[in-house]
């Protein structure tokens, strides 16, 4: 989330900002608030882990960024989600936010599969490039619920494009399950002796155009606003799926308000409008020096005084002559000195025509009245009526 030191995050919205945006700083904040340290906390996740039966998983940081030593698997994953279901329905919310809402700034949930594929509810993606993208995929139908894990995607549509054909293989198997044999649960899958492939060439090599994220915009799918009404009803589960998993991920999501966050302490009503206008605030952008200066060089209107018939003085305001003075003020600062402004105001004429006729001189002329934009008024002068 980017926010300065010191600032204060409740738990809720730490955990909100965590599952739908990815914050690894967020799930910093909240290792060393659970296990005092990056490093208390991985031995803890690391216990949980043996508990669980995650024979292929070690921990080394709360977060999944790249670090020496830390690894797990499709069956880790799956045996975790299901730990996750069973153990902590508390938490059910915090795996299915469509969109988080801070300030002006909307973020919605990389799982695209929530508001696309009908019935899902679940649950967190990833992304670095030794592993390329990853997805925790669940959905629940007529009361049954599958997990879905896809690893090592090249791109976030396929790895959402991926986990919608594993649940449709898997709700579909339900229809002819009296010809199938079981497949049992995941405890009875066997784990994989090879070692973790690195991925970061193809996910983020010189070959690849653009560089792999899960927040580009290189995989995003234009939603058509036809396929919007099919969505929704998708989602509320009211029929079974027509389309393919390709077209419900081409289709547009159905639209969700998104879940408002905020820092500070727990606020409700008042205090939580108050929070979140504060965030807002500081997402505004101030305003450019160059429109200050257009607006501190703007003229003053010019003032002319006038007198009633009862005698009273009323004063006009002339916007127009005002732009004359400060536009003669603006030329006469980038003007050269002129030699003739040293000389007494009374006799420019005189002087003048002596220069341009020196065998005939002429009478001076009377001096012209002093102009507003070159000479104070004189305090005895009156105003016209």
């Amino acid at each position: 989330m980017g926010f300065r030191a010191g600032t204060q995050v409740t738990v809720d919205n730490a955990l909100k900002m965590m599952m739908v945006k990815s914050a690894n700083d967020m799930a910093v904040v909240l290792a060393e608030g659970v296990g005092g340290s990056i490093d208390g906390f991985s031995e803890q996740m690391n216990r949980a882990a043996q508990r669980l039966g995650m024979t292929q998983t070690n921990y080394v940081n709360p977060n999944g960024l790249p670090a020496d030593g830390q690894v797990t698997s499709a069956r880790d994953l799956a045996i975790l989600a299901r730990a996750i279901i069973h153990d902590l329905p508390e938490y059910e919310y915090f795996v299915h936010i469509p969109a988080i809402r801070f300030g002006k700034r909307v973020t919605p949930n990389f799982n695209r599969l929530i508001g696309r594929y009908p019935g899902a509810d679940g649950m967190k993606t990833g992304f670095i490039c030794a592993s390329g993208f990853n997805l925790v995929a669940s959905a629940t139908r007529n009361g049954r619920r599958l997990i879905a894990i896809v690893l090592g995607a090249p791109s976030s549509q396929a790895r959402a494009l991926k986990a919608m054909q594993l649940l449709e293989r898997g709700f579909g198997a339900n229809q002819l399950s009296w010809l199938q044999p079981a497949l049992g649960s995941v405890d009875n899958l066997a784990p994989i002796d090879a070692a973790p492939p690195n991925l970061r060439d193809e996910m983020c090599g010189p070959k690849r155009k653009r560089p792999a994220s899960d927040e580009s915009a290189e995989d995003l799918i234009a939603g058509a606003a036809s396929g919007s009404e099919t969505t929704l009803s998708f989602f509320a589960g009211l029929q079974p799926p027509t389309l393919r998993p390709v077209d419900m991920l081409a289709a547009a999501a159905a639209p969700v308000e998104p879940v408002v966050v905020y820092t500070g302490p727990k606020k409700t009503g008042a205090e939580l409008i108050a929070a979140v206008a504060v965030d807002e605030q500081k997402q505004t952008p101030k305003p450019r020096v160059k429109k200050q200066r257009a607006a501190a060089g703007k003229p003053d209107a010019a003032v002319h005084p006038q007198t009633e018939p009862d005698g009273r003085k009323s004063v006009a305001i002339d916007p127009k002559a005002a732009a004359k003075p400060a536009a003669a003020a603006t030329k006469q600062a980038h003007s050269k000195p002129d030699a003739t402004a040293a000389k007494p105001a009374d006799k420019p004429a005189a002087a003048t025509a002596a220069k341009l006729a020196p065998d005939k001189p002429k009478a001076a002329k009377p001096a012209p009245k002093p102009n507003t934009t070159d000479a104070k008024p004189s305090a005895e002068s009156k105003p016209r009526s």
